[in-house]
Parts: C-alpha cells; structure tokens; sequence
C-alpha cells in the first residue's frame, strides 16, 4: 500500500499531460484510423513510459541493482546505436512502390523536388526562432512527410527533439486528408482543380523497372553519400517486387516486415516522449513549424506546376504538384478526391501518383543531403 501511494505522490502534472497526449493518439488510431500501425504503439508507449518508476526504462532496484528495461534497451540498439529500424523499415516502404507511373512520365520528377521547399524554408526559420542549426534541420524534414525519414535525420543529429519530431511526423502524414486540401483549396481556383489531364503511358518494359532501383542507388550515392542507408533500402525493397524471382520475399517484406518494424518503431520511439522532455514550449512551437513545413511543401508543388503552365501547351492540374510530397499513398488519393470533386469525369490518380512516388525518393535524398551539408556547415 505504502508504495502505491508513493506512486501516486510521485506523478507530476507533465506525466499526466503525456498520459492525455497518449491516449489522444491512440483515439486518433482506433477513432479515426489515422496511421494506426504507428499511432497506437507510440500513444500506448507515451502512457507506458511516463508511469512512475516504470519497467520499460532502466532504473536502479535496491537489493538487485540495474534492470534494463525493453523499450530503453529497444531505443539503445535499434535507433540510438545504429538507427536499424526506421533504416528496415524502408525495404518495406520499398516493395509497396510501383514506379511504373513515374517511369512512363518523368516530368512527374521534377514536382518531387519542388514538394521538398517547406524542408529548407522551415530550417531557416528554426533558427530564427533560437533553435541550433542541427535541431532545425531536423525539425525542418518534418515537411518531408515521412515519418521514418524524420527519425532518422533526428537521431543522427542528435537533436534534442527527437520525440515531438517524431510524433508531428507521424501526425501530419496520419492529417494529410484534411491538411492537404485546405492548403490546395486556398491557393487554386475551381477552374484549375477542373483541368483534365490524359494519360498515355508509355511503355516501361521490365528491364526498366529493374534498372531503375540501381540507378537511382548509384545517383545519390554520388550526390549524397549519406542517404545511401535509406535511399539503398528504398530501392533494395524495390528490386525485390520488381525482379520477379523473390515474390515471397517482396511479400513479406510489404507485410510482415513491414509491419513487425513499424509496431516496434513505434513503441520504441515513446522512449523519447517522457514528460520531463516531452511537455515543453518547444514541442508546441516545433508542431507549429512542422505544420508550416507540410503546408509550405504542399503549395510549393501546386505553384510548381502553375509556374510549368506558363510554358506547356497541355495543361497540368496544379493539384498533382502538391502529391510530390513523400506521404504515398495518401497524397495521391486526396488529389484524385479532390479532382472528383470538381469535376467527376476528372481523373488524376496516376498523374498524382506518379508524384507521389517521386516525393517518397525526394524526401530521402533531401534527408541524406542535409546530413552530408550540415556538418560541412557547423564547420
């Protein structure tokens, strides 16, 4: 009895503040099926690790001594020391691609890129707002609207913020159905969300789509040597459902491996959302900035493909710019519904997803080029 109530007496209002943000995120997961793979695990791994002297972090018992605790010993080897699971997570990430959309028009290129602006502009404006370039950068790959992207460059920086990073990743990817068109509807008009665009896509023979993976691998080894961890494991996934010879291990990799990593991804990282860290003004301000970095992203892409407009005979609805952002395949669904919308004969999932999927590329290698620039920079 006399330590339940040493318990009770030793919960702080922050601990209960993350007890509400756990089960938040896990109303977001059940409630509203918004990334529920991710969401669960981390809002019941908020709970889990803000309970007093609890198991799962290591602590000293007297009489025996440490205990290492699962998801301190979890966050230690798999993301700490190595970043091996959001790294594994992209073999996954990887066999899910078909990038035949993107192949059979490569314009779609050039709006993954585009997408990426809110990334750079946000990373400027971390530091005006008193952050330390290496955590605005981190802070910054939020707009890359990839979770296991955001973790990664977080971790190998060794921000200070890997928690509320984490979560406004994840949150934002979980938001993009009403994010999204809010930011698409304020800056188009009714008339450019009606464009038609045909599609003809061109032939995208096997080899191509072999080839694809390996060349995209040797590019960015040259351009950005340190993305090739995850842009390696990107393509590597690819090559597995595109080569024909390892269906049962694309399978597996789409769905087990997939899944096993983002459970453990996703308990794991509540490590990193204990109270005393987690309840701050800055979790409230990085929200806020990862939110300018998504929407910044999402208006980049549509004025992208205004500015190509200016120049193209064959109009390209500005809504299929605003899918270059990494959050595949949701992107791409939001921009077909948005186009049935205005228009119901308006059909725009491959042009959108063929974005999409340039997003997913750009986002890793934007990630990998701000970890090669960024200790150039720091001097």
């Amino acid at each position: 009895m006399s330590f339940l109530i040493e318990s009770f007496m030793a919960i702080t209002w922050q601990q209960l503040v993350m007890f509400g943000v756990g089960i938040l995120l896990m109303y977001l997961a059940i409630a509203k099926n918004y990334e529920p793979a991710l969401l669960l695990p981390m809002g019941f791994g908020a709970i889990l690790v803000n309970l007093p002297f609890s198991g799962v972090l290591n602590q000293n018992i007297e009489g025996i001594g440490e205990v290492q605790g699962v998801i301190q010993w979890l966050y230690e080897i798999g993301i700490e020391a190595s970043e091996a699971m959001p790294i594994l997570l992209f073999i996954g990430i990887g066999a899910m691609i078909d990038f035949g959309p993107l192949l059979s028009n490569p314009k779609m290129f050039l709006f993954g890129a585009a997408a990426q602006f809110g990334i750079f502009f946000v990373i400027v404006l971390g530091v005006v707002f008193g952050f330390d370039l290496k955590d605005a950068a981190s802070i910054g790959i939020i707009g890359a609207a990839d979770g296991p992207t955001s973790i990664l460059v977080s971790q190998v920086l060794k921000s200070n913020y890997v928690g509320p990073i984490a979560v406004a990743a994840y949150s934002y990817m979980a938001l993009v159905p009403i994010i999204q068109p809010l930011a698409i509807k304020a800056v188009t008009t009714e008339k450019e969300r009606k464009i038609r665009m045909t599609y003809n896509p061109a032939g995208v023979t096997k080899f191509l789509r072999i080839a694809f993976p390996v060349i995209v691998t040797l590019v960015a080894g040259f351009i950005a040597p340190t993305s090739i961890a995850i842009v390696g494991f990107l393509m590597f996934g690819n090559l597995l459902r595109e080569c024909g010879v390892l269906n049962s291990l694309s399978e597996s990799a789409q769905n087990m491996l997939s899944n096993l990593i983002t459970l453990l991804l996703g308990i794991t990282i509540s490590f990193s959302m204990k109270a005393e860290v987690f309840v701050n003004w800055e979790t409230i301000l990085i929200m806020g900035l990862g939110l300018i970095a998504f929407i910044f992203d999402t208006v980049a892409g549509v004025f992208f493909a205004k500015f190509l407009n200016l120049f193209s005979k064959e109009k390209i609805n500005p809504m299929v710019g605003a899918a270059g952002i990494s959050a595949f395949p949701m992107s791409s669904r939001v921009i077909q519904k948005l186009g049935q919308e205005a228009d119901r004969q308006n059909f725009l999932l491959m042009h959108a997803t063929g974005a999409n999927v340039s997003g997913q590329i750009a986002s890793v290698l934007a990630g990998g080029m701000i970890l090669n620039l960024l200790p150039t920079m720091l001097g």
